[in-house]
C-alpha cells in the first residue's frame, strides 16, 4: 500500500524540490504525492518550477496540486484587479522568471497554455478516509462542505491554535514555522522555502519528515 506524500509552500525554490524529490524517491505506481500550493511568488524560479510540477504530474499519476494563495493573487494579478498586492508580496519574482521565457504583448500572454491550465485546475482541498489536505487550514466549528475559499487559501487564526476536531487530521502550508508543526488535530509543513529555508515533505501515516 502506498503513502500519502505531502509537500510544502514552494515559493518558486525548484533547486529545493528537486532536491526534495531525489530524497523522497516516491513510488509511481503506489505514492499519493499531494503539494499544498503557494509555487510561484519570491523564489527566482516560477516558470521552471511550473514545468517541473507538469513533468511530475506526467511521471507520478496520482498527484495532487493545491492552490495557494499566491496562486489566488497571482490569478488577481493577470486579470487587472489587486495587481500591487500581488507585486508587494514577492510576485515581482514571478513576473520576472516569466518573461526571462516569455516574449509577450499582453499579460493574458505571459503564460504558456500549459501553465494556464496547470493554474486554473488547482484545487483548493483533497480529502481521504484519514486527512484533509489544504493549503492554508480550515475554520473551526465549520464542516468541511460548507468552509470558504477565502479562509483555506490564507487562514492563520483562528486556525492555528484550534484544538478542534476536524473529524481527520488536517495537513496544512501557508503558515512558515521552523519546524513542522504537530498538533493532534493538524501538521503545519510550511518551514519557510519562500525565505530561503527549508522545503519540506511528510510522509503519511508514519508522519516522517523530509526537508531539503
Amino acid at each position: 500500500m502506498g503513502h500519502h506524500i505531502a509537500i510544502g509552500d514552494i515559493h518558486g525554490a525548484k533547486d529545493s524540490l528537486d532536491r526534495l524529490m531525489d530524497l523522497i524517491d516516491p513510488d509511481p505506481n503506489a505514492d499519493t504525492l499531494v503539494f499544498l500550493g503557494d509555487y510561484v511568488d519570491r523564489g527566482a524560479k516560477a516558470f521552471e518550477l511550473v514545468e517541473r510540477l507538469l513533468e511530475i504530474g506526467r511521471k507520478w499519476p496520482r498527484t495532487i496540486f493545491l492552490k495557494g494563495n499566491h496562486e489566488q493573487m497571482f490569478e488577481d494579478f493577470l486579470s487587472g484587479k489587486d495587481r500591487q498586492h500581488f507585486l508587494a508580496n514577492g510576485g515581482h519574482a514571478t513576473i520576472e522568471s516569466y518573461l526571462r521565457h516569455r516574449s509577450r504583448h499582453s499579460l493574458k500572454e505571459l503564460l504558456p497554455p500549459e501553465h494556464a491550465s496547470f493554474f486554473s485546475s488547482l484545487k483548493l482541498y483533497h480529502e481521504t478516509d484519514a486527512y484533509i489536505f489544504v493549503h492554508a487550514g480550515l475554520r473551526p466549528k465549520v464542516s468541511l462542505d460548507a468552509q470558504q475559499a477565502d479562509d483555506m487559501l490564507w487562514i492563520r487564526e483562528p486556525f492555528i491554535s484550534s484544538f478542534f476536531d476536524f473529524g481527520k487530521r488536517v495537513i496544512f502550508g501557508h503558515t512558515p514555522f521552523p519546524e513542522p508543526l504537530v498538533m493532534p488535530n493538524k501538521i503545519g509543513i510550511d518551514t519557510g522555502a519562500g525565505y530561503g529555508r527549508a522545503l519540506t515533505a511528510v510522509i503519511l501515516p508514519e508522519v516522517r519528515f523530509i526537508s531539503a
